[in-house]
């Protein structure tokens, strides 16, 4: 088969750079996908019982960029949506990322007046502060509050998702754990919050709806790659499988989902309750406060961290540290050699956690920088 572009992978990052070159540049675009289906992880589908789910877990867009937004509004309408997560802590489910209602729920109430007061005074209201700088703080009773949040709510936690401690892992990782001081319980505090009214898959058959991408499922780019002409790859794979894993694997952590559904309307007060200290899972999602779909059934997925292994599971997320970052570089210059003929770009490619909407920004920028104007 003779494209233009041959695009590796068909999620967020590999949907994007399809459908700008297919629509922009009037170019063919070949997609390939192991998968059986578009969409990568944010695929979503309907299961047995008609409730829409979320086959690799939840997943909430939310973004900050106008351009983001209004890029992916042109093909799917919105439903606001304002993502809340509780943590079963001591016992009680307590509003997470920590903030002044969790101080005032955990704490008896003379406590957490002080504890209020001094991060109001120390940190300022409506201020966000990470978990190491409140550490830092110079405040006895602040560094009491971070030791608290870090045992209670993320300590264990993180042991479950990683399989490793948390000072094996990159300072980023715990690095990014947010303390507000404000009374907001939502779990991001992005200008633009919704869900795609149709679900993902709808919004992804939308952005490749063109006569000028063609898409292969169920099927390993290796196999068609010698039989395929093209000018350029775009790849979003693995970038340690594309180099034959020529300097080592590069470590992730693998997810794996345990649904059920249940004669009930509604089981939990919210979409996602994390489990820090109980149970092997991490969390149990409840789709329908996402969907905001009316069904009398509801289904849950319980969410179970494994190790991830090559062939067998899927790679979720990176596992950074000094190690794996240097292992990493390595294969950047492996593919700085190759650069003219292949893009790397998305969350495998670039070995970095992306959400969905960091995804398609780089997407686009790439596409306007290494394709447009390159």
């Amino acid at each position: 088969m003779k494209v233009n572009f041959l695009i590796v992978g068909c999620g967020f990052t590999g949907a994007t750079f399809a459908e700008r070159i297919a629509t922009q540049l009037n170019k063919k675009v070949l997609v390939v996908e192991k998968r059986n289906h578009i969409g990568g992880n944010a695929y979503d589908c309907y299961n047995e019982h008609g409730i829409l789910i979320h086959k690799y877990g939840p997943h909430i867009f939310r973004t900050s960029s106008p351009k983001i937004s209004s890029y992916l509004t042109s093909f799917c309408s919105w439903r606001p949506y304002f993502h809340k997560v509780l943590a079963l802590v001591d016992g009680s489910l307590v509003p997470v990322p920590f903030n002044l209602n969790s101080v005032n729920q955990v704490f008896p109430k003379n406590y957490a007046a002080k504890l209020e007061d001094e991060l109001i005074d120390k940190i300022g209201f409506n201020k966000t502060i990470t978990i190491h700088k409140l550490f830092e703080s110079k405040s006895p009773l602040l560094q009491e509050l971070a030791n608290y949040i870090f045992e209670k709510v993320y300590l264990h936690y993180t042991k479950k998702q990683w399989g490793l401690n948390p000072d094996q892992l990159s300072p980023s990782v715990i690095g990014r754990v947010p303390v507000r001081v404000n009374r907001d319980d939502r779990y991001f505090d992005d200008w633009f919050q919704a869900m795609p009214t149709q679900g993902y898959t709808v919004l992804f058959e939308k952005m490749l709806n063109h006569p000028n991408i063609h898409i292969l499922l169920n099927t390993d780019y290796k196999e068609i790659v010698k039989e395929s002409t093209y000018d350029q790859m775009i790849y979003t794979g693995p970038i340690d499988e594309f180099f034959d894993f020529c300097h080592g694997p590069l470590p992730y952590r693998s997810l794996e989902f345990e649904y059920m559904t249940l004669e009930e309307e509604y089981v939990q007060p919210v979409a996602v309750i994390n489990y820090p200290n109980n149970f092997e899972y991490t969390r149990v999602s409840e789709f329908k406060h996402i969907s905001g779909q009316k069904h009398s059934k509801t289904t849950l997925a319980y969410e179970y961290p494994k190790e991830y292994v090559i062939g067998k599971n899927i790679p979720y997320y990176p596992v950074l540290n000094d190690e794996t970052k240097e292992r990493f570089r390595k294969y950047e210059k492996e593919a700085e050699k190759i650069s003219q003929k292949v893009i790397f770009a998305g969350r495998l490619a670039d070995y970095q956690y992306y959400n969905m909407a960091q995804a398609v920004g780089r997407a686009l920028r790439l596409f306007e920088t290494r394709i447009m104007n390159g």
